[in-house]
């Protein structure tokens, strides 16, 4: 029977959505496909043959020219050379064709991604040094680039690179290996053919191949790590080279809508970030960054991958360089070296320009509870109430597309969501709140106020012959405004307002999805190459950063809600460089698998050194259905995660925490405590990472980077300096491998026992938990009460856990502020510090008043003090002020189970926030 012609617009989106619901490998591109990626590949070291000329001294930088130096493919008109040096160790390199020469366009540079306060860090140059090098054979301009570093341009052959200043010794370059090639724009001409297809899908390119690539080298590095997103080890392994089969793909940085993605795989995910960090016991740690924000592959060069070409190449020997190929589709080059040296130091130096992570809320840091979708506000008030009968804490309730009027977004459905204030009010009665979702697919419907102005303000995203962009997502024919223009973001932002997003409160916030942009009929899932955005920049030129703006532009809209009062929170899962000023992002579309249990720890740790810090997986998997063995194990995994929520897909059973038996419910309500336990650790850490761009979840090595057993170590890792935490990846796993690095002794969370560093340890597992651990010379702030939200524990007093190290001293810090305002740049942290004094353990709290100017009012008490490592003829203590005495009793680890026996003061009844100092006797 043939359908009725009604149903056909419905069945082709059912057709589209389909295959686009389980990732194929034929549906995306290779390299071999991808044509700019091919020529760059099939390029030999040496191929380059720019040289340098007419260098000078302008507004402080060091310009000069880039000429080639006979008939090849490289550009035959000069390209412009610009060197930028800047505080803290940071060193820009842009290269660009001249505009003096009347290039068909100019090409498009990333805007709104650099902050401005970084750009007024720059030092000036007024003069370079002109040497000799290698021998006398090159030239080269030598300048100062921090203490004890500088850059230097080489002239003939064509390199930059910096070093240290005594020793000489290298620690980034560009284009060693003379990888470099610059397609410039050419205007079109009669037989001219620059088409590209792929599938059912053509690309106009009408400025024709416009690709830019060059190597980069990073000295005394023994791995490298970053360029999110992909599921992948850690440490990325090499994908060109001599027995190199397995990733013999370069990595991929090119945003798409990837359903069911693999747990295992080089393959480019939802976003992109083209930052780089080495690390290696002989130097440390240096980073590179490409602003660029067309697709990228990069290749990551296996040892022995230019053997057949040693003698055309500038490179010393050195067994500690790794070297890679950096290709990109179009754009132009904007590229920054961060020289470390320490791990931390390159996350300070890569934040500080594309901005330092966002302070959250403390409630957007507790656990959220997702499903695409709770049904109605029936569902809803069920959920509630049950995460309250069953005593497990939460704070947010999210709803997913079904909320809405026919997948209109800023809308509800009256019949399932009749009075969504009075929902949002009644969870808020509670300390809970509500996120809904917002993506950027905009349904043509002219009865849908949304559309109707966007189309009238000619606020659409264009497609190759100027009309507006008609794609397939979840409502059908669609069209995705522009928000690479200021003025549509402005618009954007505008519809967040509550009188403009009926139904809303100033308890809800927001979810952005499918912002890659994902068009289920389009060109592997995404918007064509040749659609046009404000100022005629192709969508191949800033693809990757299409999420970025969509971010923003919300993130924006609760601000201006607000007042500019409150901080906003907003999930997104497209992501590029400085999406961390906007809110938090997911992993994507996992699986209930054993397998991306373990990758996410990988992929967490990858997203944390990229600057964005705030980030998690969907605790259970989004696809399939776990057993409740691999349910407990993720829950307990993920409240360590910086970003908590349990999501699930709709044709998955339900998943709530309470469905899986008394024990399992048991299990999973311990696990969520954990993470309301630590939420004043995990909070102070946040505003770490807002400080100083350090993450909240690090890899071993940023805390232990002389360690190099840590180096390539991704199923462990710290949160913060103090918590080092091991997932359990395998069904029925009796013992685990745990290494502990450093060598200062580990507390057991578990049972207090105590561990040595520097071994790996056959720990014994068991349901209750995972393996953590308490780093001694440690301070840890927690809030044991337990509450059915973390707004409700605002008044809560507060445990120290204190751990000793093998000179009985230990430190840390707590920060305090309201939780949710922009107050926080006005008031100060605490810090914590033990030391021996006179034979006794001497314990001070004291605010540490040079952070800031005023002192944040906190009334909260200190409830137990937890000694670990303290020595055993300890029995009293006494409090100042006050000189009170108080036993040292023993008392359980954690109050919950009642786990552990350690040395404990008991209601010292000092305030935290206040001067005070306890003496062991």
């Amino acid at each position: 029977m043939r359908a009725p012609l009604l149903l056909y617009p419905l069945l082709l989106l059912l057709l589209l959505a389909t295959s686009a619901y389980s990732w194929k490998k034929e549906e995306f591109r290779n390299c071999d496909q991808t044509p700019f990626c091919k020529r760059a590949r099939s390029r030999k070291p040496g191929s380059c043959n720019l040289r340098v000329v007419d260098v000078s001294i302008s507004d402080g930088d060091l310009i000069a020219k880039l000429v080639p130096k006979e008939e090849s493919e490289q550009p035959n008109k000069p390209l412009v050379l610009t060197l930028s040096v800047y505080q803290d160790g940071v060193m820009r390199v842009k290269i660009d064709e001249d505009q003096n020469l009347n290039p068909p366009k100019k090409r498009f540079e990333v805007p709104e991604v650099i902050e401005e306060d970084f750009l007024n860090t720059k030092l000036w140059l007024t003069r370079v040094k002109e040497e000799q090098i290698d021998g006398g054979s090159s030239s080269s301009s030598g300048f100062y680039l921090s203490d004890g570093y500088e850059g230097v341009l080489r002239h003939d052959p064509f390199e930059v690179f910096a070093r240290e200043s005594g020793s000489g010794k290298r620690v980034l370059s560009i284009n060693s290996n003379g990888l470099f090639a610059f397609e410039q724009l050419r205007e079109k001409k009669e037989g001219d053919d620059w088409e590209e297809k792929f599938r059912s899908h053509t690309d106009t390119r009408p400025y024709g191949p416009q690709s830019i690539s060059f190597d980069v080298s990073f000295y005394g590095a023994d791995f490298v790590y970053g360029i999110p997103e992909r599921a992948t080890s850690f440490a990325l392994k090499p994908t060109k080279g001599p027995n190199v089969e397995e990733y013999s793909e370069p990595y991929r940085l090119f945003n798409l809508d990837v359903f069911e993605y693999l747990h295992e795989s080089p393959f480019g995910l939802y976003g992109s970030i083209p930052f780089m960090i080495s690390h290696g016991k002989a130097r440390g740690s240096s980073g590179f960054f490409w602003l660029n924000a067309a697709e990228m592959q990069i290749d990551v060069l296996g040892s022995g991958w230019n053997s057949d070409e040693s003698s055309k190449i500038m490179l010393p020997s050195d067994k500690h360089r790794i070297d890679t190929l950096w290709m990109s589709e179009s754009g132009v080059v904007d590229t920054f070296f961060f020289i470390g040296p320490g791990p931390k130091d390159v996350v300070r130096q890569y934040t500080s320009v594309t901005g330092r992570p966002s302070m959250p809320q403390l409630f957007a840091t507790a656990y959220h509870q997702c499903r695409w979708n709770y049904r109605d506000e029936e569902d809803v008030y069920n959920v509630d109430s049950k995460f309250d009968e069953h005593d497990i804490p939460y704070d947010v309730l999210w709803l997913d597309i079904e909320h809405t009027d026919g997948k209109k977004y800023f809308t509800w459905d009256r019949v399932l969501f009749p009075n969504p204030e009075e929902m949002q009010k009644k969870l808020a009665a509670k300390g809970r709140h509500m996120v809904t979702i917002v993506d950027p697919h905009i349904k043509r419907d002219e009865s849908y106020h949304i559309p109707k102005e966007a189309l009238e303000k000619g606020y659409y995203v264009k497609d190759a012959t100027g009309k507006d962009y008609d794609g397939w997502c979840w409502p059908g024919s669609s069209s995705y405004t522009d928000l690479l223009n200021p003025e549509i973001r402005s618009w954007w932002s505008d519809k967040f307002s509550l009188d403009s997003y009926v139904g809303s409160t100033k308890y809800l916030y927001i979810w952005n999805d499918m912002n890659e942009p994902s068009v289920f009929n389009g060109p592997e899932v995404t918007m064509p190459r040749d659609a046009l955005h404000h100022g005629g920049v192709e969508h191949r030129e800033l693809h990757n950063s299409y999420g970025y703006y969509f971010h923003m532009a919300t993130s924006d809209g609760l601000l201006k809600r607000g007042d500019g009062k409150d901080r906003p929170f907003v999930l997104a899962r497209a992501f590029f460089a400085g999406s961390q000023r906007y809110g938090a992002i997911w992993t994507g579309d996992n699986t209930a698998e054993w397998e991306h249990l373990r990758v996410s720890v990988p992929m967490v740790l990858t997203l944390s050194i990229s600057g964005i810090v705030f980030s998690g997986a969907d605790v259970g998997g989004f696809f399939g259905n776990p057993d409740a063995e691999l349910l407990v194990r993720w829950y307990q995994l993920g409240a360590y995660y910086p970003f908590f929520r349990g999501h699930a897909h709709h044709d998955t059973k339900r998943r709530e925490p309470w469905l899986f038996g008394e024990r399992n419910t048991q299990l999973m309500r311990e696990a969520i405590h954990v993470r309301y336990m630590y939420l004043p650790y995990f909070y102070t850490l946040f505003r770490e990472a807002n400080s100083s761009g350090t993450p909240v979840a690090r890899p071993l090595w940023m805390e232990f980077p002389g360690d190099e057993k840590s180096f390539s170590n991704d199923e462990a890792f710290m949160v913060g300096n103090g918590l080092l935490v091991q997932g359990v990846y395998t069904e029925k796993a009796k013992y685990v491998s745990v290494y502990l690095p450093g060598e200062e002794s580990w507390y057991d969370l578990r049972s207090a026992s105590v561990y040595k560093a520097g071994h790996t340890h056959k720990y014994e597992v068991s349901q209750d938990s995972i393996p953590s651990f308490q780093r001694a010379g440690t301070i840890i702030p927690r809030k044991d009460r337990l509450r059915r939200s973390s707004t409700q524990m605002e008044n809560d007093p507060y445990t120290l856990v204190i751990a000793l190290n093998s000179s009985k001293a230990a430190e840390g810090e707590l920060y305090i502020d309201d939780g949710k305002s922009y107050e926080f740049n006005k008031v100060p942290s605490f810090i914590g510090v033990s030391h021996s004094q006179m034979g006794s353990l001497y314990l001070q709290m004291q605010p540490r008043l040079q952070l800031a100017v005023t002192h944040f009012p906190s009334e909260c008490t200190v409830e137990r003090i937890i000694l670990l490592g303290l020595s055993p003829g300890a029995k009293a203590a006494i409090i100042e002020p006050g000189n009170k005495k108080v036993e040292i009793e023993l008392g359980p680890l954690f109050i919950q189970g009642n786990r552990g026996s350690v040395p404990t003061i008991r209601k010292p009844n000092v305030r935290i926030a206040d001067d005070w100092s306890i003496q062991i006797l």
